[in-house]
């Protein structure tokens, strides 16, 4: 079967085309700046040149129009006729309380994902407009989609609910919710067939950092608690979300700076984190090149992101009470060997030894770069929701039949 995995934001489409025999990447690609002109298709079919389209596109169901045709063009395409393409799935940010896995679409299941859109106003209504492009594109084809939330619907009532009003909860269900489901459940499965062990015999931490973070406890192969809560602002220290603070610090900057609901909320997801303390960038490439040459604001930056990351590590590892494996993923987590370093010079209570030299290798495979002599595996695995989601498809859709 093939499936072709859709990640639909507001103004862009990222896609990938998998061919389930083998689970490899036939094609993948995005559209940037929908609804201009100007907008652009970069297509990258497997062995083949890479490809770039300007052209005008509006919306989302000329993108998908768009990426059917580059998928089946006769010099750029690998596929013979878009009725190759049997199932599509979805990558949908929030699920809610409704979704503990991923489920086939139906007019129900879109009803639901519209009633979510408060808790994910900037990513869950771009993913309906994914999923209607893709009927109107291949009318008959199932649709599937994966929630970013649904692994973490694990967790125990005395982990996901806040301390404050309970009605709050029972009329809106202001609750912590998590997000990187899809990666965190992805790369402990692939933690556990590394080390050739029971996963549900394993207490693992994942880490997934990269410009948004976040951490999750998972033990048994089920999250038990996760950093992320209600939004993605909570929890670590990323690129421009501050992460975990004093709820008062909100009212208090309002109060004072005259700022708008709207302004505060732009505030902490979009000019805070690194880019705030560091005062020039989001990017923790250029955050540890200015630690290493010595710039105050930059060293300050990594050492809080650094402290707050160890932090969490430290938190879950007692919430589960021990912890086996340690896993570094997504863009920060993969390839940054100075913060993965750093990080566990300072774990060694939890007996962690880091092998430096295995930690600067660069590879796009699974790895361990601990010592044999260390009480906790630590590992790096680069992480593939795209991957997971196109199997979820597959065996929902299998399931259906």
């Amino acid at each position: 079967m093939k499936v072709l995995v859709i990640n639909a934001g507001s103004s862009s489409l990222k896609y990938q085309l998998y061919d389930m025999t083998d689970e490899t990447v036939l094609a993948k690609g995005l559209v940037e700046r929908i609804g201009m002109d100007s907008s652009i298709l970069t297509h990258k079919p497997t062995g083949k040149e890479e490809v770039t389209e300007v052209s005008e596109i509006l919306e989302h169901t000329t993108a998908i129009r768009k990426v059917l045709e580059k998928l089946t063009d006769k010099e750029h395409g690998v596929l013979s006729s878009v009725d190759e393409i049997q199932a599509v799935g979805h990558r949908v940010v929030h699920g809610g309380e409704t979704f503990k896995g991923s489920a086939l679409v139906t007019p129900e299941v879109k009803a639901e994902i519209r009633r979510l859109f408060d808790l994910a106003p900037l990513h869950n209504p771009p993913a309906i407009m994914g999923i209607n492009a893709a009927e109107v594109n291949m009318p008959g084809v199932p649709n599937v989609v994966a929630f970013d939330t649904a692994f973490h619907q694990t967790m125990e009532e005395k982990v996901y609910l806040y301390p404050i009003p309970k009605v709050l909860y029972k009329k809106h269900r202001i609750r912590r919710y998590g997000a990187h489901g899809t990666s965190h459940q992805y790369v402990s499965r692939v933690a556990a067939e590394f080390l050739n062990r029971p996963i549900e015999e394993l207490k693992i931490i994942t880490c997934h950092i990269g410009n948004g973070a976040s951490l999750t406890a998972v033990k048994g192969g089920v999250s038990v608690d996760t950093s992320m809560g209600l939004t993605p602002l909570e929890g670590l220290m990323m690129g421009t979300r501050s992460g975990d603070l004093d709820p008062t610090v909100v009212t208090f900057v309002m109060n004072k700076e005259e700022l708008s609901i709207s302004e505060v909320n732009s505030m902490l997801n979009k000019h805070s984190g690194l880019l705030a303390i560091s005062g020039s960038s989001s990017d923790m490439r250029d955050i540890t090149d200015g630690w290493e040459a010595g710039k105050p604001n930059e060293t300050l930056a990594f050492e809080m992101y650094e402290y707050r990351l160890r932090k969490y590590i430290g938190a879950y590892a007692a919430a589960m009470n021990g912890v086996d494996v340690i896993v570094f993923t997504a863009g920060v987590g993969e390839n940054s060997a100075i913060v993965r370093e750093k990080t566990c010079e300072n774990l060694s209570y939890l007996g962690v030894e880091l092998d430096k030299e295995l930690n600067k290798v660069r590879s796009g495979e699974p790895r361990r770069i601990s010592t044999p002599n260390s009480k906790v595996e630590i590992l790096v695995i680069p992480t593939n929701e795209e991957l997971m989601i196109a199997r979820d498809t597959l065996q929902i859709v299998q399931e259906s039949k």
